[in-house]
């Protein structure tokens, strides 16, 4: 028998049941350290995640601020409409992804199914337009124009239509006041994307996705200023989405607003002037080419010459800022995109460039005096100028005989500039250049500012062209290998060209000298270049940056922020030749190649002294590009026009009218300061009122 008790345990099952014990308890206590991990150290990281989880937040968006002319009255606001909403996100949670729903709004709204629902679809590389480029998880507008009849069906009916809401809601807004477009100064909105509000969250204006920001134009350039703050209100909501109280809420804020220089008059008459002159100009039969002009594109600028504000800025073809209030249709969208509108959205005043034919000249006369020239020395004015066995001619073979500078500017002699450049040319080196060459031609363009952007407060700028050594080289090296490829030796003319630059295309040629003397070959500018230089002509020699923004206004209409207006610097030229070549560009206009627009027809040139060129571009291919450059003390104004033909025959008659305008000049030459859209250049900003209205307009009752 056994000496160990029935109720013993033998040391083998102790062992067993206390490392048992050891490890229950370990467990419990790894357990125990977890659960202080969670709750007590990192236990208010996993609280706020918890209640982000349940915080739902709805976003009103801010009232954007308007942009208003100089007067006060507004080029771009905003109205209240009921807009028709569809949630992509809800929508996409229904079996059938929501056609049902979309079936019975299209016909609620009297549209198709396709018009509908297309405004939905998310837009990418593939998918035209109409399409959704804003944040998949906001609220995508249908409409923006249903009726209080409609809206009502929506909200009565909330079960057939899950998703959908029908609110009041601001909505942009360009008025034209006058029938002032305006458009590519103002430009236009769209929604915000996804990638654009995860660029911006740690700057210091961040997006939401509800915001529609500028996409063009001023709407673009102080986006930030007129967007303002949107508000957001957080409801804490439990599991089952029952709203359970309120968070903290953000107050929201509406935006400034931007006080422009232009004066909206003025614009309307600019915009008419210049569509009047296209359409006057494709009536004119153009010799060389055996049809009538095509005149297919246009701008002008209209600027202050003391402080480089624009008041006025026209660019055709144009388009209705409004076709995108809402979401821009295919229809629209194609017509303003397509080759053959000839793309509306350009503003050819800062992004049209070609070459600038005769109001180049003053860039040649200035640099010829730097070379050396005497301003009032002979230089012979020959019907043409040989270099070799090319023979370069005189505007029409005419022959002025000797004269000096200032009437080579007034009669626009080719030949005279033809021989200087050809002879600084050769002074230079000619095709052997010595190291440093002078190049007082294309010095002298870079320092007027050509070959870069003005600076102007509108988007999408670009520099224009000076066609020197150093983009020469540049050119025939990105060039070479397809002129080399097509050009032949005794091809046809185009074929003979591209065998030439293979060969030698990074060479500064006669020939491209004396082109350029004259505003041709390869050089470009932009109409708001050649303004800031004529006004600075007129100004005495000061280089302004232009500026179209004059003050931002808070939503108070009490904190104003003034835009005042940058000097770049002055024009590199002596005081006495400024007067000589502002003495000679009044010729121009008196007894020169702009007389008949001006001092032949009754321009009251004692009172308002008027200074000008004209400019008759030559492109390859195409019609002539007709330029004119004016100023007065007051204003300097360009226009220019793609295929238009001479510069004084059809833009010249457009500026004359809208300088009438500016002055209250008649047809008898008489001035009636009381018709004068502005007989000064304005100064004071108009006052806005603590509730956005504009003080001028309150007043006489506002009505363009």
């Amino acid at each position: 028998m056994s000496n160990i008790p029935e109720t013993g345990r033998t040391p083998r099952v102790t062992i067993r049941l206390v490392a048992i014990q050891i490890l229950v308890f370990s467990l419990m206590f790894t357990l125990g350290g977890r659960l202080w991990y969670l709750q007590i150290r990192n236990g208010e990281e996993y609280a706020e995640k918890a209640a982000g989880n349940h915080v739902q937040q709805v976003v009103q968006p801010a009232v954007r601020g308007a942009i208003l002319d100089a007067r006060g009255v507004p080029l771009a606001d905003n109205e209240t409409r009921l807009v028709v909403s569809a949630s992509r996100t809800e929508l996409m949670k229904m079996e059938d992804g929501g056609k049902a729903v979309l079936t019975r709004l299209a016909d609620v709204l009297g549209m198709s199914y396709k018009e509908v629902s297309e405004k939905i679809r998310l837009c990418d590389a593939e998918t035209p337009q109409p399409c959704w480029n804003g944040s998949p998880y906001q609220p995508i507008p249908i409409t923006d124009e249903a009726t209080t009849q409609q809206a009502l069906q929506i909200r009565e009916r909330q079960e057939d239509f899950p998703g959908i809401t029908a609110e009041p809601t601001a909505v942009r807004r360009y008025p034209s006041p006058y029938g002032a477009n305006t458009a590519q100064v103002l430009g236009y909105l769209s929604p915000v994307t996804d990638e654009e509000i995860e660029e911006a969250k740690d700057g210091d204006s961040p997006l939401l996705s509800s915001d529609q920001i500028g996409r063009s134009g001023l709407e673009r350039s102080y986006d930030a200023a007129l967007r303002g703050d949107a508000g957001v209100t957080r409801y804490k909501v439990d599991n089952l989405g029952r709203v359970i109280g309120e968070a903290e809420n953000d107050e929201g804020e509406p935006g400034s607003s931007l006080i422009t220089s232009i004066d909206s008059r003025v614009q309307a008459v600019a915009e008419k002037e210049l569509a009047k002159a296209m359409e006057e100009a494709r009536k004119q039969f153009d010799d060389n080419t055996g049809e009538n002009y095509k005149a297919d594109a246009g701008a002008v600028v209209v600027m202050e010459a003391k402080t480089g504000r624009i008041v006025a800025m026209a660019s055709l073809p144009d388009y209705d800022p409004n076709a995108w209030v809402g979401g821009i249709s295919a229809k629209d969208y194609a017509e303003l995109t397509g080759k053959k509108s000839n793309y509306p959205l350009l503003n050819r005043a800062i992004q049209g460039q070609a070459a600038p034919g005769s109001i180049f000249k003053v860039i040649p006369t200035a640099a010829a005096v730097k070379a050396g020239y005497d301003f009032d020395g002979r230089y012979n004015c020959s019907s043409s100028y040989s270099i070799g066995g090319q023979v370069f001619k005189n505007f029409e073979s005419q022959n002025h005989g000797m004269i000096d500078l200032g009437r080579a500017l007034e009669v626009s002699c080719d030949t005279v500039y033809y021989a200087l450049a050809h002879q600084e040319w050769k002074k230079d080196g000619g095709n052997k250049p010595k190291k440093n060459p002078d190049d007082w031609f294309y010095k002298m363009a870079h320092e007027f500012g050509l070959g870069k952007r003005t600076g102007i407060d509108l988007p999408n700028e670009v520099t224009g062209r000076v066609p020197d050594r150093k983009w020469k080289q540049e050119y025939w090296e990105a060039n070479k290998e397809a002129w080399c490829e097509y050009g032949k030796k005794d091809g046809d003319y185009v074929e003979k060209i591209a065998y030439e630059n293979c060969v030698e295309g990074n060479k500064l040629r006669a020939g491209d000298s004396v082109n350029y003397s004259i505003g041709q070959g390869d050089t470009l500018v932009t109409p708001i270049q050649m303004a800031v230089i004529y006004a600075a002509l007129s100004n005495g020699g000061t280089v302004y940056e232009p500026t179209v923004g004059k003050a931002v206004v808070g939503p108070d209409g009490k904190h104003v922020e003034e835009i005042e207006p940058k000097k770049r610097g002055r024009l590199p030229i002596d005081r006495k030749t400024l007067r000589q070549m502002d003495k000679a560009l009044e010729g121009v206009a008196t007894r020169g190649t702009a007389a008949w627009r001006f001092a032949d027809t009754g321009w009251p040139q004692e009172k308002i002294p008027m200074h000008a060129k004209t400019g008759t571009a030559e492109v390859y291919g195409k019609q002539t590009t007709s330029w004119f450059a004016t100023y007065t003390d007051e204003y300097a104004i360009v226009m220019t026009i793609s295929q238009g033909g001479t510069g004084s025959g059809a833009s010249g008659p457009a500026v004359r009218n809208i300088y009438d305008a500016l002055y209250g000049v008649d047809d008898d030459g008489k001035i009636h300061k009381d018709k004068a859209l502005l007989p000064k250049p304005q100064k004071e900003l108009p006052k806005i009122n603590r509730d956005g209205t504009i003080e001028a307009q309150r007043q006489k009752g506002f009505k363009p």
